[in-house]
């Protein structure tokens, strides 16, 4: 279906198959929309990562919020958690099956917002 606004003989505007809430666009940005999600799942793209390693390529992100960012793609199934029995212990990160099929489009994101103007972040949300 396809949301429209109608218009009846009075002028009168009615919605006709809106998108119900949340629709399929609102539902993906609301599991990788988050501030930081993206570039976490596009870092571990290539392989498992350890978490100090991943804070750092993550550069502008706070330790606290990458821990909230991966637990919540944990829960959601988009990255597994490792603990690696060594001293000190450490844990290591990895994109699941399910996170992988966010990368075609996460790229196709990068490749566009590279080709913004620059001007076009002035309007940026936070």
């Amino acid at each position: 279906m396809r949301a429209r606004v109608e218009v009846d003989g009075k002028g009168r505007r009615e919605a006709r198959d809106p998108c119900l809430e949340p629709c399929a666009i609102e539902r993906g940005m609301r599991i990788i929309g988050g501030k930081w999600t993206g570039s976490i799942l596009w870092h571990l793209k290539d392989g498992p990562v350890r978490f100090n390693d991943l804070a750092r390529m993550v550069g502008g992100a706070s330790k606290k919020m990458i821990t909230e960012r991966l637990r919540l793609l944990q829960a959601r199934g988009l990255v597994d958690r490792t603990v690696i029995d060594s001293a000190p212990v450490s844990v290591e990160y990895s994109i699941t099956e399910l996170g992988t099929t966010a990368l075609g489009f996460l790229d196709q994101l990068r490749q566009w917002s590279e080709s913004l103007p620059g001007e076009t972040e002035r309007g940026e949300a936070s």
